[in-house]
């Protein structure tokens, strides 16, 4: 517990909200304001290879700014935890909210669509690309406006434009455009469409 001395000066930590990959969000408090944040708790010896991504991720996210991006608010590093503080979004994730709807209507596809949009577009315009967009990447927060979060795919190149194009199919339709339990199966599914309209526009 050495390794959250430091944490807990400053916030009280409360239940697991998340876990992926090698990291762990837990819900906590600010002591000193009361507001309440996500806290993404990694161990760097887990870590191993993909140490130089989190520094990535941090990086970006010191840098990024917009009202639908989740704000990185603080990092904190010990000898074998990295602990990011980020914006809470209690809302939860677009996917379960499509799921809950079967599909949005086109209005709120509009709206929704706008949001992330405006994101990406600043995300580009500062020189990176997230390269992860996807329903389970997008949070609502408090008053049902979007965050883009998990940066940890993110680099310099922009190659958002395909994923934008999913998740515009995905909030209309409610579904996927391609899906299949066999992974090469899928890949010519999407090889097939990639030629088909590149075809089209010759």
């Amino acid at each position: 517990m050495k390794d959250y001395d430091e944490l807990l000066k400053y916030y009280e930590l409360y239940e697991t909200i998340g876990t992926g990959g090698f990291a762990k969000v837990k819900l906590a408090c600010h002591i000193l304001t009361g507001e309440m944040v996500a806290i993404k708790i990694m161990d760097k010896n887990a870590l191993g290879s993909d140490l130089p991504r989190v520094k990535t991720e941090i990086d970006a996210l010191k840098n990024l700014r917009h009202q639908h991006i989740c704000q990185l608010y603080h990092v904190l590093e010990t000898k074998n935890k990295i602990f990011m503080v980020l914006e809470y979004c209690p809302g939860g994730e677009l996917f379960d909210y499509i799921i809950s709807q079967d599909r949005l209507s086109e209005e709120e596809t509009r709206v929704v669509f706008r949001q992330i949009l405006s994101a990406v577009a600043y995300v580009h315009s500062q020189g990176y690309a997230h390269r992860d967009l996807k329903p389970e990447n997008l949070l609502f927060d408090e008053y049902h406006k979007l965050k883009l979060i998990d940066f940890g795919l993110c680099a310099k190149p922009k190659a958002d434009v395909w994923s934008m194009g999913i998740l515009l199919y995905v909030l209309m339709c409610g579904f996927l455009p391609f899906d299949d339990d066999n992974v090469m199966a899928l890949y010519k599914k999407i090889m097939v469409e990639v030629l088909n309209a590149a075809a089209s526009v010759m």
